[in-house]
């Protein structure tokens, strides 16, 4: 009987002990009065870590703050793109709660209060740092934040937006300046990082993994010199760090190879570590099902602030010493499909056991028994699909499927006044567009149009155009491929069938401010000056909500119809109606260095052409024909070295500018550097081998009196022309 009895004591004891050492755990860990860090890797899926069993590369850093940690074994995403998912994890909200639904034409509701604006109001410093376009201020992503850096370095325009970024050292290097002015530890610091996404160029030092995998321990190099350089400020042991992802990357599985069509766990399952002060927790893992809106509230909490009403998501503080946090279904959607594709949206439900996909053709997935999603069981468990359907419905009542930037009445009128009479109504507002063609069946499609996309970055023009073309023969309402089949014909010097190409995008996509303003840019090019100032004013009157940088282009275009119309005035008044939609354009300088320019007062318009250019240093997307006047200016003056320069600068902007190659190719032959010159010529005819590139070389030959050349130069423009009128994609696909 002793004996019992001092087995009993001991028993209390412990457990006694153990309900100390978790009363302990949770209190210490729900005092954050330090720095909060959240670190975001893009596209990167859980599965490819060592921390959740991968083998193929090695992480280092990410290791080790796992085992100061808590590893949450399965996080899951909202969506499968990178602006709707961070707008979740700074809300703590659904995509059809914040207002974001794609990367594209959609910004975060007026009001909408961001995790920066929470812990700012509770007296922290907050610094933001991203990598990529989609993810810069304009969105509302930003806001909160006292230091917002969304700086690129300029892109082209030709580079697909997605892909427009800096890189993970240059953003990292920002962060850390910010970080090393900070006076007090109270401060939230969030790091973006963009590497995983394609394409995927990792550093040489990197090069024995597979590509996927070298961004991904490039991105671990770069969390490795974060946490050395909080551990050096004696930052690190009392910082809460958390360490995510926004989305995966389908690299193959269920036939897609990026992300944005489905939501199965490749894209949608994302890695979740969380380092709280003092390494309380350190090493555990929790294996319920969390989300990325459970994030605002987790935190919330470990800084005792009070948290806004209506948040569905649920503090994971219990979960950190081990207790439990309510059962949850977790909430995912794709719109990418329909929006850029007129496919299907698919909307999912998943719960610890299963993974439910609303779509034509719904699907279930048993989770733990087939975690990798292969074994459809819909019909063969229908009390659970139609339960979960049910659910999913419920926690969709009263949603709509939002437009991006929807179209109104009156602008639809515009659209037909200047020709779109085949317009198409908007995919509607109501969830589950069931007539839709089912993502599922149409993925080959979608993988079509990424070949295509690698077939024009690899400079095969024209099978990438014979690609494209198929693709919109086959699925017309693709809007994202009339874009494209617009950008080659571009390239193609075929401004006339881009034209058409821009115009189809418009009735399909009326939206889109970057395809109203392209028609109006060719229709100015091709000299329909007329035609291009009722587009551009429709353009105007359209975008009033768009973001400045449109409503300051379509102002470009008629600044530009002014200049070829010598209207100084009207030139005048749209170049400050740009700069004040955007005031990084600096077209008043420019457009005063246009008008002396075109008097040929040359030495008078250069400090107008340098001022412009020095203004537009800073801005992602260059201005066209900046480099080209001010090197041309320069040329004319016989500062051939400076001339160069600005040339190169154009050609670099913009590799298909016809009259920046061209002035290159005359500069070089001013001194007698003939072999330059002529491969000028052929890199002209290579990036544009259309008729107005073969045009453009014959003049340059008559220039330089070698006929033979022209002549021959000549005769391929006729024959580009005669297979343009018969309706021939040219055979320029080795090009």
């Amino acid at each position: 009987m002793k004996a019992r009895t001092l087995v009993l004591a001991a028993a209390v004891v412990a457990v006694a002990a153990a309900g100390w050492f978790g009363w302990r755990l949770a209190h210490s860990s729900s005092v954050v009065s330090g720095p909060i860090i959240v670190i975001s890797v893009d596209t990167l899926r859980a599965d490819r870590l060592p921390i959740y069993g991968y083998r193929k590369v090695t992480t280092p850093a990410i290791d080790a703050l796992a085992a100061d940690g808590v590893v949450f074994e399965y996080a899951w995403a909202h969506a499968p793109q990178t602006l709707p998912s961070h707008a979740s994890i700074f809300t703590g909200k659904l995509p059809f709660e914040h207002g974001v639904r794609d990367n594209l034409g959609f910004t975060l509701n007026a009001g909408e209060a961001t995790l920066a604006d929470m812990l700012k109001a509770r007296g922290f410093a907050t610094g933001g740092f991203v990598s990529a376009y989609v993810m810069r201020h304009d969105t509302g992503i930003g806001r909160g934040f006292d230091t917002y850096d969304d700086r690129l370095p300029s892109s082209s325009p030709e580079v697909a937006i997605g892909e427009v970024q800096r890189t993970g050292a240059d953003t990292l290097a920002a962060a850390r300046a910010w970080l090393a002015a900070q006076a007090s530890p109270r401060f939230f610091l969030f790091l973006h990082l963009y590497e995983p996404h394609t394409p995927y160029t990792p550093p040489v030092r990197f090069a024995q993994f597979d590509p996927y995998d070298g961004e991904i321990a490039y991105s671990d190099e770069l969390i490795g010199q974060l946490v050395a350089d909080l551990k050096s400020r004696d930052l690190y042991a009392e910082a809460l760090v958390v360490f995510l992802s926004d989305h995966g990357e389908g690299l193959g599985d269920h036939g897609e190879a990026e992300h944005g069509l489905f939501l199965y766990q490749e894209t949608m399952r994302v890695p979740l570590v969380v380092k709280l002060p003092r390494q309380a927790g350190a090493g555990s893992r929790v294996a319920a099902p969390v989300q990325h809106i459970d994030l605002v509230p987790t935190i919330l909490d470990l800084v005792q602030a009070p948290k806004p009403g209506g948040l569905r998501g649920r503090s994971l503080v219990p979960a950190f010493s081990g207790g439990a946090i309510p059962e949850q279904g977790i909430y995912a959607e794709a719109l990418y499909p329909r929006f850029h594709f007129k496919w299907s949206e698919l909307f999912s439900l998943t719960d610890a056991r299963y993974r439910y996909i609303r779509a034509p053709r719904d699907e279930l997935y048993d989770i733990q028994e087939d975690r990798a999603e292969r074994t459809n069981v819909a019909e063969a468990r229908g009390s659970t699909r139609v339960a979960m359907r049910q659910a999913l419905d419920s926690l969709m009542a009263g949603t709509k499927l939002d437009e991006p930037t929807s179209v109104t009445a009156e602008d639809r009128e515009r659209l037909k006044a200047l020709g779109y009479i085949g317009m198409q109504a908007t995919a509607g507002t109501a969830p589950g567009a069931e007539t839709l063609p089912d993502p599922k069946d149409m993925v080959h499609v979608l993988e079509q149009y990424r070949s295509a996309l690698n077939l024009m970055r690899d400079g095969k023009t024209g099978a990438s155009l014979d690609l494209f073309q198929q693709i919109a023969a086959e699925n017309p309402g693709m809007a994202d491929v009339w874009s494209e089949i617009g950008g080659v014909l571009i390239r193609l010097g075929r401004a006339d069938e881009a034209i058409a190409a821009y115009r189809r995008l418009v009735e399909i996509a009326p939206h889109d401010p970057s395809a109203l303003v392209t028609v109006a840019q060719l229709l100015v090019q091709t000299g329909k000056l007329d035609e291009a100032q009722a587009q551009a004013n429709a353009a105007v009157a359209m975008l009033a909500d768009a973001e400045g940088r449109w409503k300051a282009a379509a102002h470009r275009v008629l600044m530009r119809v002014a200049l070829e119309r010598k209207d100084a005035a009207a030139a005048r008044a749209e170049a400050a109606k740009a700069n004040e939609a955007d005031p990084s354009m600096p077209l008043p300088d420019f457009v005063e260095g246009r008008i002396r320019y075109d008097a040929g007062q040359f030495q008078e318009a250069l400090p107008f052409f340098e001022k412009a250019v020095q203004a537009a240093a800073a801005r992602t997307f260059p201005v066209p024909d900046l480099h080209y006047y001010l090197g041309d200016t320069l040329a004319r003056l016989e500062r051939y070295d400076a001339a160069e320069r600005e040339l190169s600068l154009e050609i670099r902007m913009f590799p298909s500018s016809l009259r920046a190659r061209a002035g290159r190719a005359m500069l070089y032959r001013a001194q007698g550097r003939t072999a330059q010159s002529d491969q000028e010529i052929e890199d002209l005819v290579r990036t544009s081998p259309g008729p107005e590139g073969y045009t453009l070389a014959a003049r340059l030959f008559k220039m330089f009196g070698e006929p033979a050349k022209a002549q021959a130069a000549e005769a391929q423009a006729r024959q580009l022309r005669k297979r343009a009128a018969a309706g021939r994609a040219p055979s320029t696909a080795t090009r």
